[in-house]
């Protein structure tokens, strides 16, 4: 099936304050976010017409913007009011919402303290991440040759766009190879996360999962911890070693885009989907219908 362009589709996106056509919602080639990065994101979920945890993702947006030293021109309460319209522009029920925020083309330079602050939200239906195949047999994993920076050589506390330049290349490494992903350990050779996800390991009924201090900890990875408790599960964050992976019988990732997707193999472990993944999964999906239903009748 040939891919639709997403420079080319109907529809609206909320651009700077107010809903234009999709296809006008364009930037100039000496934008600075292209040039040095000075971007970030958010990846968001609706479900039944409401975005998941749109207010925590919403400040994160804000909160990211600051660690690359800039200050998003609207409220947290007027970009959630802005996800929202764009959701109900586009008709969408169930999809992805991206909000961005980056700096402009005012100044082209390393320093862009002059540069106009722009803030665009798009959404779009969204099929799942991985393939119904995958998601019930579990993904296959390889090991990924990049690591994740030291937090005090990079902003890992921001969900900033270049950070995610390892991410692509790890990516695109493993599909090369026939996998689905690649999990990423950090500068000191622990286990961080997947290209885009964060990782659990369930060892002997206990689940294990990094601690996020050079990731982002992630609002789904939160979600599966609150829901693993209200189980009585034991959750443990901690620096883990790859070598760990030969005492998992279960192993997880969770994420926006993921959600709750069980891992079948990492590079020579192998290992099968059992019941608290399982069980996560169904909690997961359970948790985020009830509180989008709650959300959208209040």
């Amino acid at each position: 099936m040939a891919l639709i362009p997403f420079d080319d589709r109907d529809g609206f996106i909320w651009y700077d304050g107010k809903l234009i056509p999709w296809r006008a919602a364009q930037l100039h080639v000496l934008s600075h976010g292209l040039h040095y990065a000075s971007s970030v994101f958010e990846g968001e979920r609706v479900y039944g017409g409401a975005i998941f945890k749109l207010r925590q993702h919403s400040q994160r947006l804000i909160d990211s913007a600051r660690i690359l030293g800039f200050e998003l021109p609207y409220s947290c309460a007027e970009i959630e009011a802005a996800s929202n319209a764009v959701v109900r522009a586009q008709g969408i029920k169930d999809g992805y919402v991206r909000p961005i925020a980056w700096r402009g083309a005012e100044q082209m330079g390393v320093a862009a303290q002059a540069a106009k602050i722009h803030v665009a939200i798009a959404v779009w239906e969204w099929p799942a991440y991985f393939s119904p195949d995958a998601k019930m047999k579990g993904i296959r994993m390889s090991w990924a040759k990049w690591a994740r920076p030291a937090p005090h050589t990079a902003p890992t506390a921001a969900k900033a766009a270049g950070l995610y330049m390892i991410c692509t290349l790890c990516k695109h490494d493993a599909e090369a190879a026939g996998y689905d992903d690649a999990l990423m350990l950090d500068w000191r050779g622990q286990v961080a996360e997947g290209t885009g996800a964060n990782i659990f390991l369930v060892i002997d009924g206990v689940l294990h999962t990094p601690t996020p201090d050079c990731f982002l900890d992630g609002l789904t990875r939160q979600t599966v911890i609150a829901l693993a408790r209200a189980r009585q599960l034991t959750v443990v964050e901690r620096a883990i070693m790859p070598e760990e992976f030969a005492k998992a019988q279960e192993v997880f990732v969770t994420g926006t885009a993921a959600e709750v997707t069980p891992v079948a193999e990492i590079g020579q472990y192998r290992f099968t989907p059992g019941k608290v993944c399982k069980t996560l999964m169904d909690d997961f999906d359970r948790a985020v219908r009830s509180e989008t239903s709650s959300v959208g009748a209040a």
